[in-house]
């Protein structure tokens, strides 16, 4: 997937850690990992069942804070909060209607 997405829009894309997960730059960050520009990074991971489906991750400040928030709001947490080695936490939600979406922690610099 790498060779595709690079070569169909440009992006950098680079193995993060021991995972089978890409980080995908689509715009120039600082050294904070701050947007210089309006856009989205993000990541890409190997399917491990072809049914998978993609998963989209809001950046947010506390993954604690809101996956509660998650849950008051009547959405569930189907993956609690997880350490990426070096990088923040991520947890899986699904809202309302069963929808799945994921939040991202980032972890100080």
């Amino acid at each position: 997937m790498k060779k595709f997405y690079t070569e169909l829009f440009g992006w950098k894309i680079e193995k993060l850690g021991n995972m089978e997960y890409y980080g995908v730059t689509t715009v120039p960050m600082d050294e904070k990992g701050n947007l210089l520009r309006p856009g989205v990074n993000g990541g890409l991971y190997k399917k491990e069942q072809p049914q998978q489906q993609s998963v989209n991750y809001i950046y947010v400040e506390s993954a604690d804070e809101y996956s509660k928030k998650i849950v008051a709001l009547g959405g569930k947490i189907v993956v609690s909060k997880t350490e990426v080695p070096g990088m923040g936490w991520f947890a899986l939600a699904q809202d309302p209607e069963g929808n799945t979406f994921g939040i991202f922690e980032t972890m100080p610099m």
